[in-house]
């Protein structure tokens, strides 16, 4: 298990090193210079030189990317050339908003799909597992802008139960700064549920159909008992698989859902940032994102270890 950690590790670091690069040639690619941008169109030549200087603009793009990589191994993400403070203190700020939303919307995906993936496959044919597959088609199919919009309508403008944007913060305590982020968490989850809910139905289906499934059946065990002591853990490699990707969607694609619900998440910062051209702020945190997905990632392939010790002797 140790060597498999270790390969799986190396190719963490590799992947970083890669995504560094391509991040930043990426961004420093695009159109338009922020100096520029922030003085405006009218400003004289030497003004903008001089705010270049100041940003750090005017060194080569390969010593600002060793600049930019050397600052980050070292804690320091630069400054804000918009906001001029600390990107690492903006990051700070931001991620305990979007951190808790996607743990929470990943928690509400599961707690929704293993019940329902797991019924499913159970009463395959029946009635309810046609029920949950049409359920879980119009799931995957409604984005969760809309289902954004319509708690939003339902819960927040008519009900009157949560507030319809904002963060209420967590120095307002747990209760309140959970309360603030439970409509985006579920318009979050319910399009994530219903694909890990097909995930969990047609893994478990599989399994059901195998060889050692059958065995335990002839040896008196009943199908319900069959399916939790043998069916699930052996199902549970692909789902591992779409709960890693999940993650790594919620926390890193959950641009919208911030900007309908307001909330400070790294997506709205990301958004902000793009928009004032403040490309320090945009490279740290994509770099940031790239970072927690790749964990995750690396979490995922040690619990593929831990569920089928197979795979660590194929590498």
């Amino acid at each position: 298990m140790l060597r498999y950690a270790l390969k799986r590790l190396l190719s963490l670091f590799i992947s970083l090193a890669i995504a560094s690069v391509v991040i930043f040639a990426v961004i420093e690619i695009a159109p338009g210079d922020p100096a520029s941008f922030m003085l405006g169109m009218n400003a004289q030549p030497d003004t903008v030189s001089a705010l270049r200087t100041e940003l750090g603009l005017d060194v080569s793009k390969s010593q600002r990317y060793v600049n930019w990589v050397g600052g980050m191994l070292s804690g320091d993400f630069g400054t804000s050339y918009t906001y001029r403070t600390p990107v690492g203190e903006m990051i700070a700020d931001r991620i305990w908003v979007s951190l808790p939303l996607a743990l929470y919307a990943l928690t509400l995906s599961t707690l929704i799909a293993f019940p329902v993936g797991i019924y499913a496959a159970a009463n395959r044919g029946k009635p309810g597992d046609m029920a949950v597959m049409g359920a879980t088609q119009l799931g995957i199919a409604v984005p969760n802008f809309w289902f954004a919009m319509m708690l939003v309508l339902i819960f927040a403008i008519n009900l009157r139960w949560f507030s319809a944007g904002g963060f209420a913060g967590w120095d307002k305590g747990f209760g309140a700064a959970m309360k603030s982020l439970t409509l985006p968490a579920i318009a979050l989850a319910l399009p994530q549920s219903a694909i890990l809910a097909r995930v969990m139905r047609s893994s478990l289906l599989d399994i059901l159909g195998e060889d050692f499934m059958r065995t335990a059946r002839a040896k008196g065990l009943t199908r319900r008992q069959t399916l939790f002591r043998h069916g699930l853990r052996n199902a549970l490699i692909p789902v591992l698989t779409i709960i890693g990707m999940q993650f790594a969607f919620l926390l890193a694609g959950g641009i919208i859902i911030e900007q309908v619900f307001f909330l400070p998440g790294l997506g709205r910062l990301i958004f902000q940032a793009i928009s004032a051209r403040d490309l320090i702020v945009v490279e740290s945190v994509v770099m940031l994102l790239v970072f927690l997905v790749i964990m995750v990632n690396f979490v995922v392939d040690l619990a593929y270890a831990a569920v089928d010790p197979r795979l660590r002797s194929r590498t």
